[in-house]
């Protein structure tokens, strides 16, 4: 019984015979059909090859595909199928995946589809959290991506994005980058009667990097957020950092600590 892989092989003989000398000569007339019949059989054989789970296989046939569609200038394919081999390599070669990517990216950026390049950078991203993290390259894409989806004003898009950096930036007590971030995106979201409601939640996370950073300087801060952000002394977080702060500045320990306990509860 014939199997998807050996249908698969049948596509990539057809895409050589495709490209074979005779295949080929009609290019030097002008014809570029042959080359994106070729392309054709080779996506055709990616898709067979993913179906058998043969990613290595899949991500070179696809990878065969994006660059002869460089050379017959179909952007848009080569583009799509540099997408479809970076999700094979990145089941087994998570560097080569991102150049793949990346190629796509810069043909996007390139048609001018920002929105599009933001969200493969997204992807990228979440490719370099999985174990072992790779933060360098996750905050790298992250921060791409952010920038792209502001720049098509896709301001939540972008903040989301940012917010993912803060916490990491909080994880590697990078405190002072996650202040920046979270001051930064409450400062948009009080710009929209919508979202407004979620700066009180941002002000919360910079007021806790502000007791990991500084203790000393966190009842200024504070002051600060409830200033630019007056319902804040209502809620619930204003009211807890204020007894963390003055617990700090108080020196009680056992205050402290039950305070603690009540945030991660």
């Amino acid at each position: 019984m014939e199997t998807y892989k050996d249908k698969a092989e049948k596509f990539i003989k057809e895409a050589e015979r495709k490209l074979s000398p005779g295949g080929i000569w009609s290019i030097f007339f002008g014809s570029y059909a042959k080359i994106d019949e070729a392309a054709e059989c080779y996506q055709r054989a990616g898709n067979l090859f993913k179906i058998s789970k043969a990613w290595q296989e899949a991500a070179d046939s696809f990878l065969k595909a994006a660059g002869l569609l460089t050379k017959i200038s179909n952007r848009h394919e080569a583009a799509s199928a540099y997408i479809d081999a970076g999700h094979c390599f990145k089941k087994f070669n998570v560097n080569t995946a991102e150049n793949c990517y990346l190629k796509a990216i810069e043909i996007y950026l390139d048609m001018g589809r920002f929105t599009v390049a933001a969200k493969h950078h997204q992807t990228i991203a979440e490719m370099y959290e999985n174990e072992p993290v790779d933060y360098d390259k996750v905050v790298q894409h992250l921060e791409q991506a952010s920038d792209y989806f502001r720049g098509e004003e896709s301001i939540s898009c972008a903040n989301r994005c940012l917010l993912k950096v803060a916490a990491y930036s909080a994880e590697l007590e990078n405190y002072e980058k996650a202040i920046i971030i979270y001051e930064n995106v409450a400062a948009t979201v009080m710009d929209n009667s919508l979202l407004k409601y979620c700066a009180k939640e941002y002000f919360f996370r910079a007021m806790l990097c502000h007791l990991c950073a500084d203790a000393t300087n966190s009842r200024s801060a504070l002051e600060k957020y409830a200033r630019r952000y007056p319902t804040l002394k209502d809620t619930r977080e204003y009211k807890l950092v204020s007894s963390l702060v003055d617990f700090v500045e108080e020196g009680n320990v056992d205050g402290l600590t039950g305070a603690v306990q009540e945030l991660g509860g």
